[in-house]
């Protein structure tokens, strides 16, 4: 039995495997493909699944593809079958409006530690749609309903293997957390959070700095974490990191929105996080 579109982008979606959908919404004159015609596209920009038109449309949304996975943004594309010197190839007589959306696999949050604050982050970070992993000998499930899973037996770190559009917090409360810190750094995860104390976090920064890592791999543990809300119980405490982190996904600028439109309507810039951290280095 030939498997629905919709079962090859579930099996995607489980694999974490990012793809693109390429849906036709509009067609005019002589096409091959109608309005509702879908493609899936991987990010080699290979048709999985689906038709969308013969090769001169086909090769026009799978180019597109590519570039909204790259980017993690969608597409209203107008492709042209009817100008042979500056269209997609050979006259068809007509032409198409193709949509074109990525599908990213959800980035993952790992959490290490079992604390007030972990748990919390846990069920937060599940809210926004991360795929939560918790990575502590202490944690249980009536603590971390949250989890997409648990690991109990990571005695040297070995399993946290975050990927680099992950995200890690180390909350053990002293518990490892250097230890935990040189494993992360082994891997490309782009953003590293160190839960802890000013003081405990320049004993931890100095301890990897005696194990040889460079000042510029350090750069990369952001002690202190989160945002400045004046947080004061373990709640307000997560969301300021789950701030940070949003800040940091989406490119936020960091300020009231009140005073961004201020800004905007007196015709200021207001720069984002990337570009204020690009002037910072």
């Amino acid at each position: 039995m030939a498997r629905s579109m919709f079962d090859i982008m579930n099996d995607l979606q489980q694999k974490q495997t990012p793809f693109a959908v390429a849906t036709v919404v509009d067609t005019y004159g002589s096409v091959s493909a109608k309005t509702s015609s879908k493609a899936i596209i991987d990010a080699q920009g290979r048709v999985i699944a689906g038709w969308i038109g013969g090769g001169c449309a086909e090769s026009s949304a799978c180019e597109q593809a590519v570039e909204c996975i790259e980017q993690n943004k969608t597409a209203l594309m107008e492709i042209d079958l009817n100008d042979e010197m500056l269209g997609a190839g050979m006259p068809c007589g007509g032409g198409m409006k193709v949509y074109v959306e990525p599908v990213l696999p959800e980035p993952a949050l790992w959490i290490m530690g079992h604390g007030r604050v972990a748990e919390v982050i846990c069920s937060m970070g599940d809210t926004l749609g991360y795929r939560v992993i918790v990575n502590d000998l202490g944690a249980t499930w009536d603590k971390f309903p949250s989890a997409k899973q648990i690991i109990t037996d990571d005695l040297d770190y070995s399993q946290l293997r975050p990927s680099q559009n992950d995200y890690v917090i180390i909350a053990t409360q002293h518990k490892g957390d250097h230890e935990s810190i040189k494993q992360a750094l082994s891997r490309d995860a782009g953003y590293i959070a160190l839960i802890a104390s000013r003081k405990r976090a320049r004993l931890v920064l100095d301890y990897l700095r005696d194990e040889s890592f460079s000042e510029e791999e350090i750069k990369r543990v952001v002690a202190p974490s989160g945002l400045d809300l004046g947080p004061q119980t373990p709640e307000e405490i997560a969301l300021c990191i789950l701030s940070e982190i949003t800040l940091l996904r989406r490119g936020g600028t960091g300020i009231r929105n009140r005073d961004k439109l201020i800004a905007e309507n007196e015709g200021k810039d207001v720069p984002n996080i990337q570009h204020l951290e690009a002037v910072g280095n």
